[in-house]
């Protein structure tokens, strides 16, 4: 507090009594105040919860502690301002009338809503609630659905008072801040659990952070780097791998319709090679009877023609040459006049010469 003394001019004395109580700091409202300690919350709970989820390296279950505190600090963020319904009995102040009116605006909600009146063993509006958060943030969907209901101001006013969270600026931010919960995959079993009896209290320890707390920390983010390097280092080793076996495979095909093309060919060229084959016998067997007809050309009608068909038997078939040669020896033994004949005598000197 501003020191002063009193002097005795009036004047002087109450101008710095004036001074002083304007030198006061102003008292903030309550509403404000709880506004904006809600908003911190929500900003440690929902960082501390991408970090914890990321180093965790899996799904989240029921069980994890920094996903029970989000749901609870949600749980006040939604409760802050909400108006006092009359029912017919007693008075009723729950969250889940807010939230059930979502599927009227949005129309992708229904199911989720439809999905949250279906579950057995949910007795109460809060547990309905309850259930419809693990839900929507299982889809990745809380904070779409949590933004059409905030930009409706006039179906808001119907549960909310206007100092409320969600009728200010600090809930248009922590429905943004729930965009980063995408990031992260959880697997909540919301059939078996007991959500009507919970008590939602914030656990202020997990945040208060110690040198020690700063040390693991900053142990787990190295750790967390180095995941991440050899993550990308196996990711494009992966995509290296990939395109060598892209490579192969077009290189195979190739060699496939490649070798297709020579087995064709191949089979072309021994059909050619067989009519070669076929060609050059027949020329052989032509000229062999032109050159026994050069060597032989006084040879009458008659002896060409018993000419022609011994050259033809013995080109035939060497085994039937032989049977002629012997027979044509035999010949000999006979008297020299039957021998001598003119028929036989061409004949047995043409035999002579194709003898082999």
């Amino acid at each position: 507090m501003a020191q002063f003394v009193i002097q005795k001019n009036p004047s002087h004395w109450v101008s710095h009594i004036t001074a002083a109580v304007v030198s006061q700091p102003a008292v903030r409202d309550p509403a404000s105040v709880e506004r904006t300690n809600l908003l911190n919350m929500a900003k440690l709970s929902i960082k501390g919860l991408i970090e914890s989820a990321l180093s965790f390296g899996r799904s989240l279950d029921s069980d994890y502690p920094p996903l029970q505190q989000f749901f609870v600090v949600m749980e006040h963020c939604l409760k802050h301002g909400l108006k006092v319904r009359k029912s017919f009995l007693s008075f009723n102040k729950t969250i889940w009338g807010p939230l059930e009116i979502i599927e009227k605006l949005c129309p992708e909600a229904e199911e989720i809503a439809a999905s949250v009146r279906d579950l057995p063993g949910l007795r109460t509006p809060l547990g309905r609630a309850r259930a419809w958060l693990r839900l929507s943030l299982m889809q990745k969907k809380m904070a779409d659905y949590l933004r059409c209901l905030i930009m409706r101001k006039d179906v808001l006013s119907e549960f909310y008072e206007s100092h409320a969270v969600m009728m200010e600026e600090e809930g248009t931010i922590i429905v943004g801040l729930l965009v980063g919960l995408n990031v992260i995959d959880a697997n909540l079993c919301v059939k078996g659990e007991d959500l009507d009896s919970q008590v939602g209290v914030i656990d202020f320890s997990i945040y208060l952070k110690s040198e020690e707390d700063d040390l693991d920390r900053d142990g787990r983010n190295l750790q967390v780097a180095a995941i991440l390097d050899q993550k990308n280092y196996v990711e494009e080793l992966n995509r290296q791998l990939n395109g060598t076996v892209s490579s192969l495979h077009a290189r195979i095909d190739s060699l496939e319709k490649s070798n297709t093309k020579l087995i064709e060919e191949l089979a072309i060229a021994k059909n050619n090679i067989i009519k070669l084959q076929e060609e050059n016998h027949q020329l052989r067997n032509e000229n062999t009877v032109i050159l026994m007809r050069i060597q032989h050309p006084a040879e009458t009608s008659e002896d060409r023609a018993i000419t022609d068909t011994d050259m033809v038997v013995g080109v035939t078939s060497v085994g039937q040459l032989r049977n002629d040669r012997e027979t044509m020896s035999q010949t000999r033994s006979f008297p020299m006049s039957f021998v001598t004949s003119a028929s036989a005598a061409p004949q047995y000197k043409l035999i002579k010469d194709i003898s082999f």
